[in-house]
């Protein structure tokens, strides 16, 4: 799949997802799903969009993302961050900073010449090669990527629709 055709996904993705959310009624925005409430999946997804551009701009000055330091298990530590780092709840306003958020990162990855997706920085992170597409030998994805933000927020969509179907 080629650059253009991840962002059209992408973007696909985060409207599928911000309708799923604005779907829902008040009173399960605040309801936990699996640990999470539909208000900390937002949050979660708004900081990855940031990160992602963060992060990328680090390994292209051949730099480890800064969230790869030391995420805990999972990027535990890394996704409480970020949910606790987004006290809003008002669901207009997390909608609103999901869609800047997204924007940010499509313009940004649109800005990168097509070879500074795949380059060999020099960044390493448990001896596999990290790129600003995140792939390394034979293909083993290391590193959240484009695929996995969008595989992230069809997974999301579907908790929240599977919440929404189970509460009528």
């Amino acid at each position: 799949m080629n650059i253009e055709d991840q962002m059209d996904q992408f973007e696909q993705r985060v409207e599928a997802f911000a309708s799923s959310v604005a779907a829902l009624d008040e009173r399960l925005f605040l309801e936990k799903v699996n640990g999470w409430t539909p208000r900390d999946i937002v949050a979660h997804l708004i900081g990855w969009n940031r990160h992602i551009v963060r992060g990328a701009k680090q390994i292209l000055c051949g730099e480890l993302p800064f969230y790869d330091v030391d995420p805990g298990p999972n990027y535990s530590k890394v996704n409480a961050a970020l949910v606790r780092a987004c006290g809003d709840t008002d669901r207009s306003m997390l909608l609103e900073m999901l869609a800047n958020s997204a924007g940010e990162l499509t313009a940004f990855l649109r800005t990168l010449a097509p070879g500074e997706w795949d380059r060999d920085f020099g960044v390493r992170h448990k001896g596999e090669e990290l790129t600003v597409n995140g792939t390394a030998d034979d293909l083993v994805t290391v590193k959240i990527t484009v695929d996995e933000l969008i595989a992230d927020y069809d997974h999301h969509r579907r908790q929240l629709e599977e919440l929404r179907a189970s509460s009528v």
